[in-house]
């Protein structure tokens, strides 16, 4: 059994944050003001799917260069405003919206959760946003990190492996000391790969209440919780 534990790194877009919830009451916030009739649902689930995570997966195929999670929003952004009925927002109002990636609402149990974990070990996100985008929506919701890690500080994105290798790397760790805490099991498998260990938190709503369920657990996690509350409770064990 490798040795124990010393840092916690985590995902953020969907394991920490209610992305989702979060982009759809800014865009209705917007529309109430501009009088708009938008189907926010729709919107949040495209930018996320094909502006984020179609769109590392083309930088890591080598289809285009390296730019960071927040140029990819913004592009994605400036495609969908017109099938949205959303082209006549002024320039303003279109990189607030963009920004509202950086005013994500942590789940109700992250804050709490990761202050139970705080005591017992290094955290950290690991996470493909920004490093600019980490900080602010930490200093926003409360989340209190010891550092911050973002694979935009060695230009590469998750899964690659240098991107979990990160983690160690600057804690001047060994991997199997490290442990990826996330929500998506192609996140953990590639930290699995890379070493570190896993810790799969379930979240069920990340895609909205109407989603396919996520598939069960795979026996090789090292952990499987309910939430972060669950998890400190485990790890206290």
């Amino acid at each position: 059994m490798p040795g124990p534990v010393q840092a916690l790194v985590f995902d953020v877009f969907g394991t920490c944050v209610d992305w989702r919830g979060s982009i759809i009451r800014a865009g209705e916030a917007l529309g109430r003001t501009r009088g708009l009739n938008v189907d926010w649902p729709a919107l949040a689930d495209e930018w996320r799917r094909d502006g984020y995570i179609r769109g590392i997966a083309r930088i890591r195929a080598g289809e285009m260069p390296y730019v960071s999670s927040d140029v990819l929003f913004r592009g994605k952004l400036d495609d969908l405003l017109p099938r949205f009925g959303l082209a006549d927002l002024s320039e303003t109002e279109v990189d607030d919206l963009a920004r509202a990636w950086r005013r994500l609402d942590p789940w109700p149990d992250t804050v709490p959760g990761l202050e139970r974990l705080k005591a017992r070990f290094v955290i950290a996100p690991l996470s493909n946003g920004s490093f600019a985008t980490l900080t602010q929506m930490a200093k926003r919701g409360g989340m209190p990190w010891d550092c911050i890690i973002s694979t935009e500080l060695r230009q590469t994105f998750k899964p690659e492996r240098q991107a979990y290798l990160l983690a160690p790397t600057l804690l001047d760790l060994q991997p199997e000391q490290v442990m990826l805490v996330a929500a998506h099991d192609s996140d953990l498998k590639g930290a699995q790969a890379a070493g570190l260990r896993t810790a799969l938190v379930l979240r069920p709503l990340e895609w909205g209440p109407e989603a396919p369920p996520p598939p069960p657990p795979d026996p090789s996690f090292d952990y499987v919780a309910e939430d972060f509350g669950d998890l400190a409770t485990q790890l206290a064990t």
